[in-house]
């Protein structure tokens, strides 16, 4: 088997999470990988340099799914107050799915957005501009009245980090809290407070 495709890194991080959900991750290594997929261990090494190399690239991907997914809203038409309840009711979804769904791989996450703050930047960065964006579109559209866009989009973006943070979600879902309509209450909050007509309703 030979890994020269274009795809190449995305087989190595599938044969890796799937050897994760195996076996855990703490039994999971670089051999094993390769085992995995027929090909010595310096073959996985040509394109990561380490087992962390590879679970850091895990996170990486699962962030940029992420974006995806909140892409999909801000690249949306529609009402920007609709869109941006969605984007973010989307997010809070997806990492309770991940918990239920796929546990072993959300505990690598999880551990990996504690130990790299780097990626989290980076993850930060993306979501606040896609925020930003649907703001921006309601500007536009006569929806919102803001002042300061950056501002704006980073209060929506702190306001609900807890509904979207994987340790959160799963403390939460562990003590069997039902957080969805908090979520919902604060995204209320928010596109009230951002309305150019200064109506409450949803």
């Amino acid at each position: 088997m030979t890994i020269d495709a274009p795809d190449h890194r995305d087989r190595i991080l599938d044969t890796a999470a799937d050897q994760v959900r195996r076996f855990g991750e703490a039994k999971t290594n670089v051999v094993d990988i390769a085992r995995a997929m027929g090909l010595s261990h310096s073959a996985i090494y040509r394109h990561f340099r380490s087992k962390a190399d590879i679970f850091g690239a895990l996170a990486a991907r699962t962030m940029a799914e992420e974006a995806e997914l909140a892409s999909r809203f801000a690249k949306a038409d529609g009402p920007a107050a609709e869109r941006l309840r969605g984007l973010v009711l989307a997010l809070h979804r997806s990492k309770c799915a991940k918990l239920g769904e796929d546990p072993e791989i959300h505990g690598l996450y999880r551990r990996i957005v504690a130990e790299r703050p780097d990626l989290v930047a980076d993850y930060a960065r993306r979501m606040t501009g896609l925020v930003r964006e649907v703001l921006e579109d309601g500007i536009a559209r006569g929806e919102f009245r803001i002042d300061d866009l950056d501002t704006a989009a980073g209060v929506v973006r702190d306001a609900v980090t807890v509904f979207v943070h994987p340790a959160h979600v799963e403390q939460a879902i562990l003590a069997g809290l039902d957080i969805e309509p908090r979520l919902q209450a604060v995204i209320d909050a928010l596109v009230a407070s951002y309305r150019a007509d200064g109506r409450q309703d949803r």
